[in-house]
């Protein structure tokens, strides 16, 4: 079952095209991650889905309605955490739950735990690293009513070693939940690691270069980064990248 589907989408800014013609569907319970030169609209694309803008052409269908110029469709995790620094952990996890009046706190208090975050569960953002603070805008998301997750480079700041751990806890709370993501990343490892499908966007304007389906098995681990499969696969989506 399709939960995202973009239709013929295009959007112009002062003249210049920066998104064209672009179609794109994403499944009920799919990880997909978005690939593109820097610069290639794929921020613009997650602002088009929200609501945030509107396309001059084409439909962005969300579970069969129309949400084109639509905000409060999604849940959205951007690069920086967004916390609100005067509520606790507790109350930022909860904030996307508030709009339905159907508060969780019992599930939240148990990704809570299960993000190794219980002894911060009253604690405000100032007193987080950053991984932590990741780990709680995630869970915020998760929580979140809405059918579809964006996440935006949600990893991109945080060194090496950090955003592996990240990764990898990521990929745990989401095979619990299932619920479908669409990732925009840099980083092709992260894309293979993370995906169950890749799509590669071209440069201004863009549209979609190419489409691959991910055939590692799940769950994953980092044994995974060491194979030479990922490996091919890594040199596969680099050299589409480069064309």
């Amino acid at each position: 079952m399709s939960i995202l589907t973009l239709q013929d989408i295009s959007k112009t800014f002062s003249g210049i095209e920066v998104i064209k013609n672009l179609n794109m569907q994403v499944n009920d319970g799919e990880f997909v991650s978005i690939l593109g030169p820097s610069g290639s609209g794929k921020s613009t694309l997650f602002s088009l889905i929200g609501g945030i803008l509107t396309p001059e052409k084409g439909t962005i269908l969300l579970e069969d309605d129309i949400i084109n110029g639509r905000t409060g469709s999604i849940s959205y995790m951007p690069q920086s955490s967004s916390l609100l620094p005067w509520r606790t952990v507790l109350q930022n996890v909860l904030l996307g739950q508030e709009l339905t009046a159907k508060k969780n706190k019992e599930k939240a208090m148990q990704m809570l735990e299960k993000a190794g975050l219980t002894s911060y569960v009253h604690a405000y953002p100032h007193e987080l690293s950053g991984g932590m603070k990741q780990r709680v805008s995630f869970i915020r998301a998760l929580l979140s009513p809405q059918p579809l997750i964006l996440l935006d480079e949600p990893f991109s700041a945080l060194d090496e070693l950090t955003r592996l751990d990240m990764q990898k806890w990521l990929l745990s709370m989401w095979e619990n939940n299932r619920q479908t993501v669409l990732f925009i990343t840099h980083n092709i490892e992260e894309a293979l690691f993370l995906s169950d499908r890749i799509v590669i966007l071209s440069n201004k304007p863009a549209s979609i270069v190419s489409e691959f389906v991910i055939p590692f098995k799940r769950p994953r681990d980092e044994e995974l980064f060491l194979t030479e499969e990922f490996l091919e696969w890594r040199r596969k989506i680099y050299r589409t990248l480069k064309v």
